[in-house]
């Protein structure tokens, strides 16, 4: 019933429901709908309501300031003026919602079960590395949605594997978060401060899971060695500078008064805003990897996504038993990393790997990526994504 309106429509109106800019991953996708006279794409700023109102109104304020930027259609569902949310039924008319995040971390208003009307698509808004299996692929969600659109084969085979609909309604298009990682290595801007290229550029991503439920996640090494990255940082100022790309609930984690609290967290943060070889990124993150020379992390997604760039990449152990909370394919990009169990690994990184230029692992990322990371049908993934909906409403 629904595909046969949409196949009466001139224009299908799809509506990317959108919680964190910072993990925003659907830039193709997006472009290549405005560009398509069948779309008519719009991005949709929704509450993330975890960590109070203070925190909501500043990640969507940074959310809308972020697509205005880059010129996209876009609405925050908050208004200040009237304090009141937005009815997207009544506001919008989506045709179709692409979902950005699976998990209940918004007004019940804008859950899928609200939308029982409206065709629902999904791209996994990291590439999905954990041991979480019923959590990413066995939610309500996963199971009531029109499309889910998964990174590999193998993915599938989880979703095949966990989900009660045995993923009867997965298509396998690759990652349209890396879409933009496989076009031309040319970026709009060089956000580094320091230009001179022999001055390396390292980013340093820590995950949120600063907690110690080994149960979960627990990835985060980020109080291990938070000061110490700034100890890098002068200890090397003449040769390299430093990108801080924490995830984006680190900071609402670090805030809370049992942790740090605002006052510290605020301190650290402008730290590496206000350095002279140290930046503070808390959004897009695509132009920075792709004028990077090396990424130093403990994240889930960029286990993955940094594989993209062929750039050498070191990951910082929590414990010994981290690799026990990533799925088989997690593990496998995992061993085409260099690892770091204390200060001196990272050390001996950024001299031998990043400095010298002896990147020991090379070969073994050129074959994980062209085994695992060069989307299927030879297309985009966003492209591919748009030729499966236009398969059902043509």
């Amino acid at each position: 019933m629904l595909l046969k309106r949409l196949q009466r429509k001139d224009k299908i109106k799809v509506a990317f429901f959108v919680v964190h800019a910072s993990v925003w991953k659907l830039d193709e996708l997006y472009r290549l709908m405005e560009a398509d006279e069948r779309f008519e794409p719009i991005i949709v700023i929704i509450p993330y309501v975890v960590f109070g109102d203070e925190q909501m109104r500043a990640d969507m304020d940074l959310g809308y300031t972020l697509f205005a930027t880059k010129g996209y259609r876009v609405v925050k569902t908050f208004n200040e003026k009237t304090n009141s949310w937005l009815n997207v039924k009544e506001a919008i008319q989506p045709d179709i919602i692409f979902y950005t995040n699976p998990h209940e971390l918004t007004k019940p208003a804008y859950y899928i079960d609200h939308f029982p009307d409206v065709l629902s698509c999904y791209v996994q808004y990291s590439f999905h590395i954990t041991h979480l299996h019923e959590m990413q692929y066995n939610q309500l969600f996963h199971n009531i949605l029109w499309r889910a659109f998964y990174e590999t084969d193998m993915h599938l085979g989880f979703a095949q594997q966990y989900a009660a609909n045995r993923g009867s309604n997965v298509a396998v298009v690759g990652y349209a978060g890396t879409d933009v990682f496989l076009q031309s290595a040319e970026h709009k801007t060089d956000p580094w401060k320091i230009k001179n290229p022999a001055v390396k550029r390292i980013i340093w991503a820590p995950h949120h899971t600063i907690d110690d439920d080994k149960s979960f996640l627990s990835y985060s090494s980020f109080l291990v060695y938070a000061d110490f990255f700034l100890q890098l940082a002068d200890q090397y100022a003449d040769k390299l500078q430093l990108a801080f790309k924490p995830h984006p609930i680190l900071r609402p984690k670090l805030s809370d008064p049992h942790v740090w609290g605002k006052k510290k967290t605020d301190a650290y943060y402008a730290q590496w805003e206000q350095g002279t070889n140290t930046h503070l990124f808390e959004a897009d993150y695509v132009d920075l990897f792709k004028t990077s020379d090396a990424l130093i992390h403990d994240s889930a997604s960029f286990l993955v996504e940094y594989l993209y760039l062929h750039k050498p990449t070191l990951y910082t152990l929590r414990d010994e038993r981290v690799t026990d909370r990533f799925n088989g394919f997690g593990k496998l990009a995992f061993h085409v990393h260099e690892h770091a169990n204390s200060e001196q690994d990272i050390i001996y990184f950024i001299q031998h790997t990043v400095l010298q230029g002896n990147d020991v692992k090379e070969e073994e990322r050129k074959q994980f990526f062209n085994r695992y990371l060069i989307p299927p049908y030879g297309k985009s993934a966003s492209a591919h994504i748009i030729d499966e909906i236009k398969r059902f409403v043509y």
